[in-house]
């Protein structure tokens, strides 16, 4: 029961509710150090047992995306980071979503099916040397999540991402065969910046980027392209937009990928990191150890992917032999 209620809520709520529907009284430090004993099995348990879970679909949707995370002063000590000053207050959580999207609606375009979204998440670094023989870590996270759903025997499997390049390098390295589509709620998240840099928050900006979003969904990229180059010279955001576009401009062929009826946005992946991570772990006050915060998130993807009786069952088997 603690772990389920600290999956979910902060560790005072989780004491509270222990007392008010269970009658168990458990302090919130208590709490606490039981919820991240377990996560820590958890993740361990994640990283050893990688079986195979639900049908594999069709077509099968992965997506990566990564949030910061509030940390402690000496978890941040000497990094880099996005405050004024140079320095870090968070580290970087990776999250691998899946799903699949096999329903339709009124309009026959692909919608998430019920029940088929997973994740897995830790603050745990993407990148590796050229030397290294090693994957690291975060593409063996991925490795591991695609291999129990079956990601690379579906008769199509689709890579979705913002511009991050550890993303697509990681798609590269695990999932050639993969379509890489650059998820088009972050295309047009940009241009609304781009507009934004250009004219202010004013109407006209407004306007010009609901426009560039409609040229984006009809595939004119390079009638985009073109209108954020002529405001580069005094808009930085512009020219940061026009250079991220043609980069992912083969990630963008979004009418393409529309008549095969794939998804090109479907707020999973917006989603994934508010749904996993955001909602327990960056409420207000809250500091965390790296330990600590991957703890948590390994019980809290556990319990949203629909895992967590299985490690029960798992757990009760070991300590049974």
């Amino acid at each position: 029961m603690t772990g389920s209620t600290a999956a979910l809520v902060s560790f005072e709520e989780s004491s509270a509710l222990l007392h008010e529907l269970a009658g168990v009284e458990v302090s919130a430090k208590q709490v606490e150090r039981a919820a991240e004993t377990l996560g820590a099995e958890i993740a361990d348990d994640e990283r050893r047992c990688v079986e195979r879970m639900g049908e594999v679909a069709p077509t099968m949707y992965l997506g990566m995306d990564g949030t910061g995370v509030p940390m402690r002063a000496a978890e941040v000590a000497g990094r880099a980071g996005k405050q004024l000053d140079g320095s870090a207050k968070t580290r970087e959580a990776k999250v691998v979503t899946m799903w699949t999207a096999e329903s339709r609606d009124a309009e026959n375009k692909p919608v998430r099916d019920p029940g088929s979204i997973t994740y897995s998440a830790a603050i745990e670094s993407a990148a590796t040397s050229d030397t290294r023989p090693d994957r690291s870590d975060f593409a063996e996270r991925a490795l591991r999540e695609a291999t129990r759903r079956g990601f690379t025997e579906a008769s199509r499997c689709v890579v979705l991402g913002d511009g991050s390049s550890w993303i697509w390098n990681t798609a590269r390295e695990l999932f050639p065969q993969a379509t890489q589509i650059l998820d088009r709620f972050h295309a047009k998240e940009a241009l609304h910046r781009a507009g934004q840099s250009i004219f202010g928050a004013t109407r006209q900006g407004q306007a010009w980027a609901a426009e560039q979003c409609s040229e984006l969904d009809a595939g004119r990229l390079h009638a985009v392209v073109h209108a954020l180059r002529t405001q580069a010279a005094s808009s930085p955001e512009a020219a940061k937009c026009a250079l991220y576009i043609f980069r992912n401009r083969a990630r963008m062929r979004y009418q393409k990928f529309h008549a095969q009826g794939l998804c090109t946005s479907t707020g999973v992946l917006e989603a994934g990191c508010k749904v996993a991570i955001g909602t327990r772990l960056k409420r207000a006050g809250m500091h965390w150890s790296v330990s600590g915060a991957n703890a948590i998130i390994a019980l809290r993807c556990s319990k949203l992917s629909g895992r967590y009786e299985d490690f029960w069952e798992r757990r009760r088997d070991r300590v049974a032999a």
